[in-house]
């Protein structure tokens, strides 16, 4: 009986295996924390004192209503606070009595819809970004854009997005 000796399989290594394995985790995780600046370059930064209200003298001129869809009664915003309005994808505050201002609810750091509002900061969920929705500043990173403000008309006691 001869023996013959076995020739082991040429392929990879198991360091190469793991090696790679590494590079893909690593790949992934950068690319979930990475910034996406194709959202930014299109849109105009607006710091404190955007969003602002524009309020109607009681009009009624065709465009008062034109621009966009009955939103909530000035009753229903709190001061100091706000609403979210998950469909519109927008939050309308109200930093003092009377001024009433909107931002979009979608983060500026990756692009996440955001629904935790908690007095008057609105948190996301995907990577713990928060903004104060009363001037839509950043409070807490990683994201460092403030929200886009919107705008918002006030007539009598009716709040419309522009």
């Amino acid at each position: 009986m001869t023996s013959e000796s076995v020739q082991p399989m040429s392929g990879p290594s198991r360091r190469a295996v793991v090696a790679a394995a590494g590079a893909a985790g690593l790949t992934v995780a950068l690319t979930a924390c990475g910034s996406d600046d194709k959202a930014s370059d299109s849109s105009t930064e607006q710091g404190a004192g955007g969003g602002g209200a524009t309020n109607e003298g009681g009009g009624s001129s065709p465009e008062a209503g034109a621009g966009g869809a009955a939103l909530a009664k000035t009753a229903d915003i709190p001061e100091g606070s706000g609403k979210i309005f998950k469909d519109e994808k927008v939050v309308v505050s109200q930093p003092a009595a009377g001024d009433y201002k909107a931002f979009s609810t979608i983060c500026t750091h990756q692009n996440c819809p955001m629904v935790d509002l908690k007095d008057d900061i609105i948190s996301c969920t995907c990577h713990g970004s928060q903004f104060s929705v009363l001037d839509g500043s950043v409070k807490k990173g990683p994201a460092v854009k403030p929200l886009e403000a919107k705008q918002v008309t006030v007539s009598g006691d009716s709040i419309t997005l522009a």
